[in-house]
């Protein structure tokens, strides 16, 4: 008979996951019920919803921490700086409200989809996880996490607690594009996530990533390179060149062919862009 633990402690959490064959970590389980319609539910599951350190978001002396059962409706509702509203976009186009008000950021990262919609926003954001077992703590950067379609770094027994989202040195805003066959419940064809931190109207840094566009979201430091150091105006989207997303890997499927993805992801950057510079950081 499958198990179900539901543990309002993290230290029993991590207990229950050092077996030599833990149990499924559930959160809002918007994963992990749809691919089982229909069928008996025979995994073992650790419920890490009732863990108060899971929960909320917090600001430190140089970074945002989120926590791992934190749900997309949450995100967006929250009070937060001009550096998370690509983020919370992001938030609001992920599924339909049910889904946003159950989903977690955090299963969306594990969950590894090449179209997650958390990815590229939050590794354009630089973002670090922070992940524990019973045998101690240690973090990644998000961009070393995710290695493939369905595949993360995360060991057997840990468990991701939080999301940890540095502050940048001037004044940053970011903006999340997505191409689908509608605007909501939608899978997406390519997806865009970016960072411009700006000082005296010139950027400072950069971050931009892409989903969608290959086996897992990817950065595009070569771009990044090329937008710093430039006046953020209208015409820095003419600086997006086709050579700066040679590195990613479309595929043909169903919703759309390698080619037009990749030039959604040429059109979408230049878009975000542009969008930003209208704001007149």
């Amino acid at each position: 008979m499958a198990a179900y633990a539901r543990p309002a402690d993290l230290t029993e959490a991590l207990a229950i996951l050092a077996v030599p064959q833990p149990p499924l970590i559930l959160a809002g389980g918007t994963d992990y019920y749809p691919a089982r319609v229909g069928k008996p539910l025979s995994d073992n599951l650790l419920d890490i919803t009732a863990i108060p350190d899971l929960r909320g978001i917090q600001e430190n002396a140089d970074h945002w921490r989120i926590g791992a059962t934190v749900t997309w409706g949450e995100l967006a509702a929250t009070e937060l700086p001009p550096l998370f509203d690509g983020l919370r976009q992001a938030a609001r186009e992920v599924g339909g409200v049910q889904v946003q008000n159950a989903g977690t950021l955090a299963g969306n990262l594990c969950n590894a989809s090449p179209a997650a919609d958390g990815a590229p926003m939050l590794m354009a954001m630089d973002a670090r996880l922070e992940l524990q077992s019973a045998a101690g703590r240690r973090e990644m950067p998000l961009a070393d996490f995710i290695s493939g379609n369905r595949r993360t770094q995360l060991q057997r027994g840990e468990l991701l607690t939080a999301i940890l989202v540095p502050k940048t040195a001037h004044t940053a805003r970011s903006l999340f594009l997505k191409l689908g066959a509608r605007r909501y419940l939608v899978i997406s064809i390519a997806m865009v996530g970016l960072v411009l931190d700006v000082a005296d109207g010139v950027v400072q840094q950069a971050g931009l990533a892409v989903g969608a566009c290959s086996a897992a979201a990817m950065r595009l430091p070569a771009l990044e390179a090329a937008l710093v150091g430039q006046k953020l105006s209208a015409g820095l989207a003419r600086r997006v060149k086709p050579e700066h997303f040679a590195a990613l890997a479309p595929i043909d499927d169903i919703r759309a062919d390698a080619a037009y993805r990749r030039d959604a992801a040429i059109t979408l950057t230049r878009r975000a862009i542009a969008a930003l510079a209208a704001r007149k950081i």
